[in-house]
């Protein structure tokens, strides 16, 4: 049987790299590569939408990503216990029209033994910006090692 590694019960290092894999994946906007981390049951909450399964996530993150353009994402580790972890999270992006938007929330996730998500509830509350008032500059893709991280922002 496939794992997706570090595998709970999860320490504080293990959450961290788990929670920075995430971030790694998500900063890709594939919505295949992303979804492959959650179980083919997986339940979420996202706003207003309730995906479930694997193919309704992935089907959820293509409408995402070809809405929020330059989209890009910051994780920080909140909490941990046994196969949960929560995080806290900021995003940039902006709509074909050129309107710019920070989005901030928590998410709350619940892993199976074998590392896959099973569960994601997400509350998510979006700030309109300007483009000057950006804060998230690298490349699209994995942000760098040395980039500043959501405390470092103060957000």
């Amino acid at each position: 049987m496939e794992q997706k590694p570090p595998l709970p019960p999860f320490t504080h290092e293990s959450a961290i790299q788990k929670v920075r894999m995430a971030e790694d994946a998500w900063n890709t906007r594939d919505p295949e590569k992303v979804s492959l981390v959650y179980t083919e049951d997986t339940i979420w909450r996202n706003r207003s939408e309730f995906p479930r399964g694997r193919q309704q996530v992935k089907e959820f993150l293509m409408r995402k990503w070809s809405k929020e353009l330059d989209y890009r994402l910051i994780k920080e580790l909140w909490a941990f216990a046994d196969n949960r972890i929560a995080v806290r999270f900021a995003y940039e992006c902006h709509d074909n029209s050129g309107n710019w938007m920070r989005s901030f929330g928590n998410e709350n996730w619940e892993f199976n033994q074998d590392g896959f998500m099973m569960r994601r509830f997400a509350s998510i509350n979006d700030l309109p910006i300007k483009e000057s008032d950006r804060k998230f500059f690298w490349p699209l893709g994995r942000r760098p090692d040395d980039h500043p991280n959501l405390s470092d922002f103060g957000f």
